[in-house]
């Protein structure tokens, strides 16, 4: 990933700025503190910091925003990592008695890095990436998405950019955070598809009849997979990466694959043979989808489903500032989802540096009207806004806000003032409402590719 405008050596110098006057505190404190759920929420929630030289620091805990603002300014921190919410503080779990200090709950997440497509991609290998493989990313986000929200009814997903090779989804609906490592292993396996390791040559077996979710997978990718896999992979175009395709098949579909590929070199020609050899040999053996597993293990989300299992499982926090790459990990705006490019996400050289620039006169102009509106008070326009951060804080502050906005519309139902109708159902890709209705009674998971509800799924608010 090129980054021609950050130095990795300016980073001690930078990161006291970023904690200053652009790291989004205040929507932070709001997202993790869940309103406060419970007694002392926020005050047990594990965070943990990675210190310049790679020194590693667990069971940071803070009381409110004020003392994580300080504690973050103070030791500056080259990544933040979060945690599980635990039973008593963790910055004093050497103080309490063995066995007691338990992980209670955590955020459901989600771990995809490219690295662990290296077996099926050509144009990158291990931290590398370009904007032909980062399709694999898009893949992923559209088809867990959209299962996450119609499978299993959640509402609160936020997806995360790394800052280098991969993404994070955050799944923060209550349900979810209370999911035991059972159950978390239970939602990490209904998506998981590929099996085996590098030894491993077929690595997705399907069965019959197909189970609905993988038939909805297989639409997303079937909709991508001449241009990503047989253009821009040319997975059909050396003898090497053919072979390996080739593998994939019976020996008698290989055979006759093998004498129509020494003649005709398109791959996309070769790949509308070699998928109709498999419909001839489906015909005659039921439940054999040769080319749809093809598809599958060549673009088929990876999951790294440790991270999901474990509840006291930490992952790299939004906002956190890679130390390689010197980008931030941004939320990605599933509207746009086909249009985020990683190399555009900001650096942290580049937003301090636009720190420094002159304002423009709607900056002066904003900051005059907001004077005018506190009645002459002075109140400075914040940071974040002059920068190339601003549109992605402004994403996390619409996420946070639709939370709380349904956390306080599920207590006015609760406390029976049902008939207020509160939120929206709004599809994040299209921005539009369910057809027929103008709005929605909050906790509605309604999916944001159909509008449509979970079949048969209470809804998770």
């Amino acid at each position: 990933m090129p980054t021609t405008d950050y130095d990795p050596g300016s980073l001690p110098d930078l990161l006291p700025l970023y904690y200053k006057r652009l790291f989004p505190f205040s929507q932070y404190f709001r997202w993790l503190n869940y309103g406060g759920v419970t007694k002392n929420y926020f005050q047990n929630r594990e965070f943990s910091f990675t210190l310049k030289d790679d020194i590693y620091v667990r069971y940071q805990s803070f009381s409110n925003q004020s003392e994580m603002e300080k504690e973050i300014q103070k030791m500056n921190p080259y990544k933040i990592d979060i945690g599980a919410v635990y039973s008593h503080r963790p910055n004093q779990h050497n103080t309490i008695k063995s066995g007691v200090f338990q992980a209670l709950e955590k955020e459901l997440v989600f771990d995809i890095d490219m690295t662990d497509y290296d077996d099926v991609r050509r144009c990158c290998s291990a931290a590398d990436i370009c904007s032909k493989c980062w399709t694999l990313m898009t893949i992923a986000i559209r088809i867990l998405d959209r299962a996450l929200r119609e499978d299993f009814g959640f509402r609160h997903l936020m997806w995360v950019f790394s800052g280098r090779r991969g993404v994070h989804c955050w799944v923060c609906d209550e349900a979810a955070r209370k999911l035991s490592a059972a159950g978390r292993s239970a939602v990490a396996e209904y998506l998981s598809l590929i099996r085996g390791g590098e030894d491993t040559v077929k690595k997705v077996q399907l069965s019959d009849p197909v189970h609905p979710f993988i038939k909805e997978s297989l639409k997303v990718i079937e909709q991508r997979f001449e241009k990503y896999a047989l253009v821009e992979q040319d997975i059909l175009g050396s003898k090497e990466s053919t072979d390996k395709v080739l593998a994939l098949v019976p020996d008698e579909v290989r055979k006759e694959l093998v004498a129509f590929f020494l003649i005709e070199r398109n791959p996309v020609v070769r790949w509308k043979k070699l998928t109709a050899a498999v419909q001839v040999m489906a015909t005659a053996k039921r439940g054999f989808y040769g080319d749809k597993e093809i598809m599958l293990q060549y673009c088929y989300p990876r999951l790294d489903v440790n991270v999901s299992k474990g509840v006291n499982h930490l992952l790299k926090s939004p906002f956190s500032v890679h130390p390689k790459t010197g980008r931030i990990s941004v939320p990605i705006d599933l509207k746009a989802i086909d249009k985020f490019d990683p190399f555009d996400v900001p650096t942290i050289s580049l937003i301090c540096e636009e720190l420094d620039r002159p304002k423009t006169a709607e900056e002066k102009g904003e900051a005059t009207a907001i004077q005018t509106e506190n009645n002459g008070e002075q109140r400075k326009v914040r940071d974040y806004k002059r920068t190339s951060l601003a549109k992605y804080v402004k994403l996390f502050d619409q996420f946070v806000e639709e939370m709380e906005q349904c956390r306080k519309g599920e207590l006015l139902r609760k406390s029976g003032e049902s008939e207020l109708v509160l939120g929206s159902s709004a599809c994040p890709y299209t921005d539009k409402p369910p057809p027929g209705e103008s709005e929605l009674v909050l906790g509605s998971s309604a999916c944001p590719y159909t509008d449509k509800p979970p079949l048969g799924k209470t809804p998770l608010c």
